[in-house]
């Protein structure tokens, strides 16, 4: 089953369990997928492919994390509640993250291959990196990783 697939089904599962928040969440993710669709110059009704379909999702999650961010500077808690709710629900459809310790082995193993030896490479090792793990490493905890290897 593909990822817009199981979305749909979801929205159905969270409507027979009276979840608003869940509902809320996944009919945003269903529409943001429409969204993409038609950027993409095709039929809304067409299917994404499960790595258009993951980018939405990073992109809704990102989007949910910058709020984070400015309701917190705003001093505004009411809605960085309502935003970590969903943050969370949008986490649950992400794969599993590769952990720093991941990370940190398969840039050391790409600094050696590459011959990288100074700052001067770190950007395109951290592109390296970013193309070996195939979005399974979050791009911060990336450039965390190759920044404290110099």
């Amino acid at each position: 089953m593909s990822i817009q697939q199981s979305i749909k089904e979801e929205i159905k599962k969270a409507m027979l369990a009276k979840d608003a928040l869940r509902l809320g969440v996944v009919r945003g993710i269903s529409a943001a997928f429409t969204n993409e669709l038609v950027a993409k110059m095709k039929k809304p009704t067409d299917e994404l492919s499960d790595a258009d379909a993951l980018a939405v999702i990073k992109r809704l999650v990102k989007q949910r994390k910058d709020s984070i961010e400015q309701f917190t500077k705003g001093n505004r808690m009411d809605l960085v509640k309502v935003e970590q709710a969903e943050l969370g629900v949008l986490e649950t459809f992400m794969p599993k993250m590769m952990s720093k310790d991941e990370v940190k082995k398969i840039a050391t193993a790409m600094k050696e291959k590459m011959g990288v030896t100074d700052k001067a490479g770190a950007g395109k090792l951290m592109g390296a990196v970013m193309k070996e793990t195939k979005g399974m490493a979050d791009g911060g905890d990336v450039k965390t990783v190759v920044e404290s290897l110099f």
